[in-house]
């Protein structure tokens, strides 16, 4: 997008939020002109984001109330299946660099569908941004005695700087960081294994709190899918690596193979490597209440006491203090940095929808780590377990519903658009296909995880969110017909948006309201002529925050609409 000055007449929202620098496209298409990163450093940074030690936590957490073999099979069960629903959503955000709102609308869900999942996954955010900002400040508390609640504003400030400059910034933090972070977590975990090859045989065995069948040494399905319903919850942690995919660049031929190898291992692979995390969480945990603390109880899921633990096995005292305490803060502030610019973007969209007005990113930055730091003063963190077993419900719900309109309506049933739709005027406000699915999913799922059902089926309530929205979605497209899945079938504009391999088209043309160039996909024909009668063309972003909704073009007759 070039930034050729506009007519001075043309002010308000729209060019606000087109002149503002620092947004990283956070309401609309991503234009190739911004995608200056190889597939590659798109991918680091990624995974960067992935470092969170939240995972050591969880697994923790599981492995010490339902037992280790428990916790491992549904760590494993949750991993799996998180890969397959995550694949074809990240795929749809790499290929045509939209962020999991823009998909959401219009992958069954509508406009203003959208808003509630986005609401879904900004609360999955805060959440997850005040467990890290508790884990750092339990680190900071352990290792220098700084009272937690003082940790608690020392780790929310610190991440506000970085994020506010956007994905440049962030680009450089998690590329810097990484290696480091991966030495200081990984390499102590592999000497600890070596030098004590009992530890794992201990831990194998450790049957938990409850106990479970024959002393935690067979598997109990119960145990294994409420250990896997916590480690669902991660599965917004999808749009947060969207965030970052929805800028790779174009896939060419010379590109193909190192593109599809950032795209899987940086979007539905995130999985693989939060899956390994916490299963070293639920090591981490039994070797410390097994072999150097048993008074330690519901601490050994502390992440700080985890790594004081084992480095203190290897070095003295005042290294592995260091060590664990310079592990934490780094792995705070990467993730933490990504839950905040994440989580801006999502409240950017919600309060654009709703109220047709553009405040800036940056606010949102700042209510998002307020809201947190509230969390964190009322410690969320000994909820953990809870609070994440019981929004995994809601996630669920929404994601599966994303991924099964995705292959089975747009690819099977071709009752989805072929190509992605997000632009206001081109989709209903309300898709009842994915809306129904969402909310029945939800509701059936949460009705059997409070007993509904009898106290028997509660622990399986995760698998009724799965199944209902894998079988709902695609009756619902079939019931409708797909008649709300476009209000228009074409935007007015001669020229296509994606070639034959999808790849967007970098055509530009002129927004008549902001007077900016932006490129072809962003673009549709404004419903109001030009003073000489010619047509006029209009962004996508300029249209969501008109309050007038005379550019928009009037939806298709019901015999003309057709799968775009």
């Amino acid at each position: 997008m070039t930034t050729s000055r506009p007519p001075r007449a043309q002010t308000g929202p729209a060019r606000f939020a087109t002149e503002d620098g620092l947004e990283d496209y956070a309401l609309r298409y991503v234009p190739r002109s911004f995608r200056r990163w190889s597939a590659g450093a798109v991918g680091a940074t990624a995974l960067g984001s992935i470092a969170f030690l939240a995972d050591f936590s969880i697994g923790a957490g599981i492995g010490l109330a339902h037992g280790a073999l428990n916790a491992i099979v549904g760590i494993l069960l949750a991993s799996v299946l998180i890969f397959i629903i995550g694949y074809p959503i990240a795929r749809h955000a790499a290929r045509f660099n939209l962020d999991l709102d823009l998909i959401t609308r219009g992958a069954g869900f509508g406009y203003a569908g959208s808003v509630i999942t986005n609401a879904v996954f900004a609360s999955f955010t805060i959440i997850f941004f005040a467990l890290e900002g508790a884990i750092m400040a339990q680190g900071l508390s352990v290792g220098i005695g700084i009272p937690l609640p003082i940790g608690y504003l020392i780790a929310t400030i610190v991440v506000i700087p970085i994020v506010i400059y956007g994905m440049r910034a962030l680009e450089r933090v998690q590329r810097w960081t990484t290696p480091l972070w991966l030495g200081l977590a990984l390499l102590p975990v592999g000497i600890l294994v070596l030098a004590d090859p009992g530890a794992v045989s201990t831990f194998l065995e450790f049957p938990g709190s409850d106990g479970g069948p024959s002393g935690g040494s067979l598997l109990d399905p119960a145990s294994v899918v409420l250990s896997a319903s916590v480690c669902f919850a991660l599965i917004p942690q999808l749009a947060e690596q969207i965030d970052y995919l929805r800028l790779m660049p174009p896939r060419t031929a010379a590109t193909k193979r190192g593109w599809r190898t950032s795209f899987v291992l940086a979007g539905p692979g995130w999985v693989i490597f939060s899956g390994v995390k916490q299963l070293i969480g639920v090591f981490l945990a039994v070797y410390l209440v097994s072999v150097v603390d048993p008074t330690l109880g519901s601490l050994a899921t502390e992440p700080i006491r985890q790594f004081l633990g084992v480095y203190e096995t290897i070095m003295p005292r005042w290294v592995a203090v260091v060590l664990a305490l310079l592990l934490v803060i780094l792995a705070q502030i990467k993730i933490n940095v990504t839950n905040a610019y994440s989580g801006s973007l999502a409240l950017t969209n919600v309060t654009t929808r709703l109220f047709r007005r553009y405040p800036g990113r940056a606010a949102f930055v700042v209510v998002n780590v307020g809201v947190a730091l509230l969390l964190m003063q009322f410690n969320v963190f000994t909820l953990l377990t809870t609070v994440l077993g019981f929004s995994a419900h809601f996630s669920l719900a929404w994601l599966v519903t994303v991924a099964v309109d995705l292959t089975v309506n747009r690819r099977l049933l071709r009752l989805s658009p072929a190509t992605p739709e997000f632009r206001r005027g081109m989709l209903y406000s309300w898709n009842p296909v994915g809306m129904v699915s969402f909310l029945l999913a939800t509701a059936l799922s949460m009705a059997v995880y409070f007993g509904a059902l009898g106290q028997a089926v509660a622990p399986y309530s995760v698998l009724v969110a799965i199944g209902v929205a894998v079988v709902a979605t695609p009756l619902m497209a079939i019931l409708t017909r797909g008649r709300f899945a476009l209000r228009r079938s074409d935007d007015g504009i001669d020229t296509p948006r994606y070639d034959r391999d999808g790849t967007a088209s970098a055509e530009r043309l002129r927004c008549h309201v902001t007077g900016y160039l932006f490129e072809r996909p962003d673009m549709l024909r404004s419903a109001e002529r030009a003073p000489d009668g010619g047509v006029q063309y209009i962004s996508s972003l300029a249209l969501a925050l008109d309050r007038s909704g005379r550019y928009v073009l009037p939806a298709d007759p019901p015999r003309r609409r057709s799968r775009a």
